[in-house]
């Protein structure tokens, strides 16, 4: 745990859900999707700074960390893994950019590497907000971004954070799409897996 520690990471949540009926009829197998969310120090909260390195370090560092813990949650192989997403929730202090420093340049690629590949742009959001508040993973399938019956979310929230001068981390994967798809699109069978939209 010394990479906790180095990164200032206060805790770490991880959370995993299973629907076994929707809409009042059973699921012929369960859905499951989980989510891992790191509390960490926001070492830019309240000034102003040009320099947004020390966050896009500290995203490599939870691209590893995060997802290896949410596959594990899920019960998988990371190769098995359907769905990814990821958001962050940055503490009255904080800024917008902070959240994006931490989920843009470099928490993909460590997180691809756990999953075994990829090809879609990972679903993301940013906000601000304070102690307790909720915010939404957006998920969409990792190989193929117009799957319809991937498009979904999940709702994460830690009880005690972000605190002000804080930023709460998150991902989220799944092993299958949401309960009972009948939207039409493009079927995860029908995935060609080479362009990240199909």
């Amino acid at each position: 745990m010394n990479e906790v520690n180095t990164l200032g990471i206060r805790r770490i949540l991880t959370v995993m859900e299973e629907t076994f009926i929707e809409g009042g009829k059973p699921l012929a197998t369960p859905t499951r999707r989980a989510a891992a969310i790191a509390v960490i120090n926001n070492p830019l909260a309240g000034d102003y700074a040009e320099d947004l390195s020390p966050l896009i370090a500290a995203g490599r560092e939870l691209g590893h960390i995060l997802p290896e813990r949410a596959v594990r949650a899920l019960g998988v192989e990371g190769s098995k893994v359907e769905s990814f997403g990821k958001a962050a929730l940055v503490g009255e202090d904080g800024e917008l950019e902070h959240a994006a420093a931490l989920l843009h340049p470099e928490l993909g690629a460590p997180f691809r590497k756990v999953l075994g590949g990829g090809a879609a742009l990972i679903p993301s959001s940013k906000k601000r907000g304070g102690i307790g508040a909720a915010f939404d993973i957006p998920l969409g399938h990792k190989d193929a971004a117009r799957v319809r019956s991937h498009f979904d979310g999940m709702e994460v929230r830690v009880p005690d954070g972000p605190r002000a001068n804080e930023i709460a981390v998150a991902i989220a994967v799944t092993d299958s799409g949401r309960p009972h798809p009948r939207v039409g699109g493009l079927t995860k069978d029908e995935i060609t897996g080479k362009d990240g939209l199909t």
